[in-house]
């Protein structure tokens, strides 16, 4: 499948960016922190006053959530779309989008976890390439340790492609011959509550990266069961699964999460890898374009991207 792709211009020295929390809620000096960071990388900074407002889990009421993502896609100032963090909230703004502005207004959107549901809104309805990447309040607040700058910079600054990302500390599952796909993914939580949505994930043909944290092997197994038996598995030229922090039973369960994985993808006859530091990663957390084509070398660990994620 060849799907037409939008990407959004690149970044320059100077250029707005707008922190937005369509998802839990933040800490004050965690953000002052993640603004910081973007400044020390050569951008300006905004964001809606009322971010830190809080509404159960929230970062606030979801209308003013989705007004904030409204204000910021549609202010031609702003140049990127830039997660403070992840946590829940996002699938309730969905129906509260107009799709007819966002449409019309292509731009850089960065974050994980619980932006993957946005990811794949963006991705379905648009076929905009979105980042996969550190979000402000949570990696950037920590500084330069807690995510990769060299890839977060060649994917939203430089309209070229970013090659090859060496993948330290992969493991490799299942063997396979080098493959090219479009590279598609996010957070499996995500990925399998969007199941059955108008925006579920479309893997035609792709190189899908998975990854989470703090879910339980057992809860990965049912993921991916049910991810098989939509049939998403059919097409899949190869998987690539991130760090997956903290996804253990309990510390004496007698058995590894490779293990599970490698089982759990046997039968695919795909390559299989553990370990990409993408999202959920404590150190650093590497830039994925998302939608662009993209080739796997399993033998050697290597992702090259094949193609510019900007314009």
């Amino acid at each position: 499948m060849t799907k037409l792709l939008l990407k959004p211009s690149a970044l320059q020295p100077g250029d707005l960016v707008q922190i937005v929390a369509p998802a839990s809620n933040l800490k004050a000096d965690y953000l002052a922190r993640g603004v910081a960071e973007l400044e020390k990388l050569g951008f300006r900074v905004k964001y809606d006053p009322a971010i830190l407002d809080k509404d159960r889990y929230t970062a606030g009421s979801d209308e003013r959530r989705a007004r904030e993502l409204m204000d910021a896609f549609t202010n031609h100032e702003v140049k990127a779309v830039w997660a403070a963090r992840g946590g829940y909230g996002v699938m309730r703004l969905l129906r509260k989008l107009d799709e007819n502005l966002l449409r019309a207004n292509p731009k850089i959107f960065i974050g994980y976890s619980d932006m993957t549901a946005l990811h794949l809104y963006l991705y379905k309805r648009f076929g905009w390439v979105t980042f996969h990447g550190p979000m402000a309040a949570k990696d950037l607040a920590g500084g330069e340790a807690h995510y990769d700058k060299t890839t977060l910079l060649n994917a939203l600054t430089k309209a070229e492609p970013m090659g090859e990302i060496v993948m330290t500390g992969t493991e490799v599952l299942h063997h396979g011959a080098t493959v090219r796909g479009h590279l598609v993914g996010g957070c499996m939580s995500l990925l399998a509550a969007m199941m059955g949505t108008p925006d579920e994930l479309d893997t035609t043909d792709a190189i899908l990266f998975l990854e989470d944290t703090g879910t339980r092997p057992y809860q990965l197994d049912r993921m991916l069961q049910q991810l098989k038996l939509a049939g998403k598995f059919d097409s899949v030229r190869a998987i690539v699964f991130g760090e997956m922090s903290n996804c253990v039973q309990h510390v004496e369960q007698g058995y590894t999460l490779q293990e599970v994985l490698h089982d759990l993808t046997a039968e695919l006859r795909v390559p299989v890898l553990f370990g990409l530091r993408s999202g959920h990663s404590e150190l650093g957390n590497l830039t994925l374009p998302l939608g662009v084509m993209a080739t796997l070398d399993s033998e050697r660990g290597v992702l090259k991207i094949d193609e510019a994620a900007v314009v």
